[in-house]
């Protein structure tokens, strides 16, 4: 471990930044935990887990119960910290670097010089120097640049860039396995980011420098957003041909060198449905591809809803069953989730119908969904025996085990192919 690196003090204890605080913490560094959300910071500091992720809350009790991890409000000093913030789109779909922003304003009336500043949270590119200029201008006794602190005048900090790579569900077996990418905006930063990276991490430490990391993120994202783009696509043509998409996919599949990926009802998530927009609004004049498959991505959605006004159309108040509302399977993770937005503008757009919202992972209807008084949180199963029209959005393990005569006499859309 580089040396003064003690405490570390993460910004932001949500789907990445408390994942990676505890398994930092269980690694042998004290680490402080600062959340703007008082009630995330009380259930942190009981040793309870706010994010359903397996795993977690068994270490999550061990680093508490240690004292290696405490949890704040207010924001903590360290020899080194991590911003892992949310970073959402604009309506222009620019990056909202607002959080980041704020996290920097906190962090620089503690800085004494010395310090290193990772930021995790997913950016568009020169989002780190932009964090530099916003702790530089906060104290101007403080640089990032070597030559200029080496005039005396100035403090060095360290900035680097450290995206995560975490799939959630799998986030606490992921953190250790996977390879990182250490963006440093010196080559000193770079060596003190894979110091703190190395102390649990035992895939391969990737440097280079903190705008190559930043691009090395969105692209990994945008490749699989233009590939679940192609499946989407896909879809809808073999819709208009009366294919089976799923069928289609397996026999080209079987070509040596084919590996479309599954269709599906959209793209959720905070990363893969947003880090492209960022590479857009960095180059929109060479960025076809990447804005096209976005956009046929966003399109599926209503598609959906389209498939499931023409099964209802016939029927008076007819009661649709929306199974899943997360962004993937077997998570609590509603962001940019394209099943909540369906039942939301199911909801909204046939007021005549009942929507049975379903999502075996939280346990009550989400806000988004509040205030909508044709719609109703339901368990499964008393939702399908409901429901003249069944759409499958989400593929839980929960909804694979139903009998197929439970679906008799009723109007089924399964966007993943599950009930085939």
């Amino acid at each position: 471990m580089a040396q003064n690196l003690q405490t570390v003090v993460f910004v932001g204890l949500g789907y990445i930044g408390l994942p990676t605080a505890v398994t930092l913490a269980n690694s042998g560094v004290q680490v402080r935990g600062v959340d703007v959300n008082q009630s995330v910071v009380d259930r942190v500091s009981r040793g309870e887990v706010t994010i359903v992720e397996p795993g977690l809350e068994e270490e999550l009790k061990k680093a508490v119960d240690s004292g290696s991890l405490t949890a704040h409000t207010d924001m903590q000093s360290g020899d080194a910290y991590v911003i892992a913030v949310p970073t959402p789109f604009k309506e222009n779909y620019e990056g909202d670097t607002s959080f980041i922003e704020a996290a920097a304003a906190n962090i620089a009336p503690l800085l004494q010089g010395d310090e290193l500043v990772i930021l995790e949270s997913t950016s568009p590119p020169l989002t780190t120097r932009k964090l530099a200029e916003v702790l530089t201008s906060a104290r101007p006794d403080l640089t990032v640049d070597p030559e200029e602190a080496a005039q005396g005048d100035k403090k060095l900090i360290h900035l680097a860039y450290c995206p995560e790579r975490i799939l959630p569900g799998r986030a606490m077996e992921e953190l250790i396995t996977n390879d990182r990418i250490i963006g440093g905006m010196t080559p000193e930063a770079a060596k003190r980011g894979r110091a703190v990276y190395e102390t649990f991490c035992k895939g391969e430490l990737l440097e280079t420098d903190d705008v190559t990391a930043e691009m090395a993120k969105l692209t990994e994202n945008s490749f699989r957003d233009v590939n679940i783009a192609f499946a989407n696509e896909l879809s809808l043509i073999s819709d208009k041909l009366g294919i089976d998409v799923w069928e289609l996919i397996e026999l080209a599949n079987h070509h040596p060198r084919v590996n479309i990926l599954q269709p599906g009802p959209g793209v959720g998530g905070h990363c893969i449905a947003v880090d492209p927009w960022f590479i857009v609004s960095s180059d929109r004049e060479n960025s076809n591809l990447i804005r096209t498959a976005r956009e046929v991505n966003d399109g599926k959605p209503h598609w959906v809803i389209n498939k499931v006004r023409d099964a209802v159309s016939h029927k008076a108040s007819p009661v649709v069953a929306a199974l899943g509302l997360a962004f993937k399977a077997n998570i609590d993770d509603l962001r940019e989730s394209p099943a909540l937005d369906i039942t939301k503008e199911l909801a909204g757009s046939t007021p005549d119908a009942t929507v049975l919202a379903v999502e075996p992972n939280v346990q009550a209807l989400p806000k988004a969904l509040e205030g909508l008084a044709n719609v109703e949180f339901a368990e499964y199963r008393d939702a399908i025996e409901r429901a003249d029209v069944v759409l499958l959005l989400v593929d839980h393990d929960e909804f694979k085990d139903l009998p197929a005569t439970a679906l008799a006499g009723k109007a089924v859309v399964d966007t993943k192919g599950l009930w085939r």
